[in-house]
């Protein structure tokens, strides 16, 4: 709908893309300094602004009368978004046991899922009643009811602020110098992971476009994926509790490596569907993984902002997957962009396999 409404304002083909594209941008330039607001505010008031500044710029979008405003406006709900999301990882970290960890956060991730299913039913009826405008209203209004949520909810981070108080201040920077090999490594996991979900939303359409599917045929592919992604969220956080990070971590990436793969060796619907389904597969087993990852390698003190560098490295992945395929397509074409990206993807299926197995083996000796 954004691209939508940024034509709708006469914007031609490449600056809607662009419009689209700073949802994304938002999130990465506020990263960093989210953590550091949560590590001030703590989870709860941040989770509460966050909600209702967000609700403010979906407003402002919905009644942008230019471009240039509605750029602004979806900035502005992208540097909100990171805030509300950090906040709310950094929430279920401080009350959830160690044991049950993944199993919460991977359910944290299946209501992400569920939400991205069912907005566009109810987009829909809201762009029948009220047109494109109708989107952006039921989108504040529901991060506004999200906002009147966190505000009675407990504020269980109290303790941690206050002990990280006690021992002096933890600037971002000082955080990520201390445990920079930690950001280093398992960040490059994160990269990969988040690189391979990003490239597989970019990917899927456009080989459906070039068999010559239909925009429902392609629309209908999404939504039996995104349905069996669903379904999945729990048993990933049940495996990751009782057989490791390594066991969900590895089918993400493995799941779009072959995929891409075998893109190329399809030209109709039901190939396209069988390829969706099996990345859908690998990702709904990785539900959760890269939060449970960052709680794992968080330390207690100056864990927000540790988590604001672990988004920060997630958000790379989700900028830098589709822009690289971008930059492939410029030189080769699709099919063979599809076997690039797929062998790219098994050298990262090998890299996430061996450092997440390196996390639980420090897991179990601890």
């Amino acid at each position: 709908m954004l691209a939508l409404r940024a034509r709708e304002l006469g914007a031609d083909l490449g600056t809607a893309a662009f419009v689209v594209a700073l949802l994304g941008i938002g999130q990465l330039v506020a990263s960093l300094p989210a953590g550091a607001l949560v590590a001030r505010i703590g989870e709860r008031w941040a989770l509460v602004g966050a909600g209702l500044l967000d609700a403010v710029a979906l407003v402002g979008a919905g009644l942008s009368g230019s471009v240039l405003w509605l750029s602004v406006a979806v900035l502005c709900s992208g540097m909100m978004w990171t805030v509300f999301l950090l906040a709310r990882q950094q929430f279920m970290i401080e009350v959830v046991p160690d044991y049950y960890r993944a199993r919460a956060l991977s359910m944290l991730g299946g209501s992400h899922r569920v939400g991205l299913f069912i907005g566009p039913l109810l987009g829909a009826l809201a762009v029948h009643q009220w047109g494109i405008r109708g989107v952006f209203w039921l989108a504040a209004v529901s991060a506004g009811i999200a906002a009147g949520i966190a505000l009675v909810m407990p504020d269980p981070g109290a303790e941690s602020r206050h002990e990280q108080a006690a021992s002096g201040h933890l600037s971002v920077w000082s955080v990520m110098k201390e445990h920079r090999r930690v950001l280093v490594l398992l960040g490059s996991v994160v990269v990969v992971i988040s690189a391979s979900r990003a490239v597989r939303t970019t990917l899927l359409p456009l080989w459906a476009e070039h068999v010559h599917m239909t925009p429902a045929e392609t629309s209908l592919v999404f939504g039996v994926a995104a349905a069996l992604d669903m379904m999945l969220f729990y048993p990933a956080g049940w495996l990751m509790d009782h057989r490791g990070r390594q066991f969900v971590a590895v089918p993400v990436v493995l799941a779009v490596a072959l995929g891409t793969l075998l893109l190329p060796l399809t030209g109709g619907i039901v190939g396209v569907t069988v390829v969706a389904l099996l990345m859908a597969l690998g990702n709904g087993l990785g539900a959760g993984i890269v939060m449970t990852l960052g709680a794992d390698a968080s330390p207690r003190l100056g864990r927000a902002q540790f988590l604001g560098a672990w988004r920060f490295a997630g958000d790379v992945g989700v900028t830098g997957g589709p822009v690289g395929l971008a930059a492939l397509l410029a030189v080769v074409p699709l099919a063979a962009a599809c076997l690039v990206t797929g062998v790219l993807g098994l050298a990262g299926t090998a890299w996430v396999g061996y450092w997440t197995g390196r996390v639980d083996r420090l897991r179990r000796s601890t």
